[in-house]
Parts: C-alpha cells; structure tokens; sequence
C-alpha cells in the first residue's frame, strides 16, 4: 500500500470510491434530500478542484481509499470497502494530519454525521474527540443544504 498524491486520470476511479463510501455510510441516517443529490457524478465535481488538496491509497495499482484537507480540516475521508481492516484509514488520516500540521493547523476539526457511530468510534481511537454539535452547509449540486453535524477536534503536535 502507498500513499500518493492522485493524477487527474484517477478522478473517475476515486469519484467511485467516495460515491460508494458515502452512501454505504449516510444513505440511511440522513435526509432523502440530500441522498438524492448526491449522485456519482456530484462526487467528481468536488474533487476536480480538489484534486491538489487530495492524497490516495493506492493497493495493486488500484485507489483504496481518500482524504482530502481543506483549511484546518479533515474534508473527507473515505476508504473502499475491500480495503477495511488494512490500516489504510489510519495511515490516510495520519498523512492529512501531517499535511494540516505542516500548513501551521494547531487544532485539526472533521465533521462526522450524527449516526455515523462506526466513523465516530473510529475518530475516537485515533485521538480525536467530538466538540460539538451545529449547522453545517453541505454543497451540492443544487446549492447548500443544511445539516447537523459533529465536529471532532485534535490538538495537532508539532514536530
């Protein structure tokens, strides 16, 4: 397994990825609305310009997972369903704390759906703890959509 930044021409295979981890995860604890908007397609648009904020885990010459920072947080991270219990998860999430920590980030936040009890616990044993609860605005499609959300926070160490 390595850990490498994504090339243009792995945007559909990576879209696929975040499409599919993104539905397994919240198709059943969040609004319809929102699952209806977010189709394989709306995945590709956000990561295009992403793309340079994004790293990839990569596993015979295929994507296994995705993390993507923006500002002081862990945006998304996402990891295929034949790569879990790999360690793959934790070696993407270490690698976007690196990144934040290297771009001056003290306090790292990623936002985890209410619900999303396997994610949480995950975020929990790498050290992060959830700080609150609020609004967040999503992008999609369409525009912004409201949804609650919480916020995990960690004290990013300097090296």
């Amino acid at each position: 397994m390595i850990v490498k930044e994504p090339q243009p021409d792995d945007i559909p295979d990576l879209a696929a990825l975040w499409h599919a981890g993104w539905h397994e995860a919240h198709a059943s604890i969040v609004p319809q609305a929102l699952v209806a908007e977010r189709v394989l397609s709306s995945f590709a648009d956000r990561l295009c310009p992403a793309l340079d904020r994004t790293r990839m885990a990569v596993i015979a010459d295929r994507p296994a997972g995705l993390c993507i920072i923006k500002g002081t947080e862990i945006d998304q991270l996402y990891v295929s369903l034949q790569a879990r219990g790999t360690g793959i998860a934790q070696d993407l999430l270490k690698d976007g704390e690196e990144r934040l920590r290297r771009a001056g980030v003290s306090t790292a936040r990623l936002a985890c759906a209410p619900g999303n009890d396997r994610a949480a616990r995950f975020y929990r044993k790498c050290g992060w703890h959830l700080a609150e609860r609020s609004l967040s605005l999503l992008e999609i499609p369409s525009g912004r959509f409201k949804l609650d959300v919480d916020w995990f926070e960690k004290a990013l160490t300097a090296t």
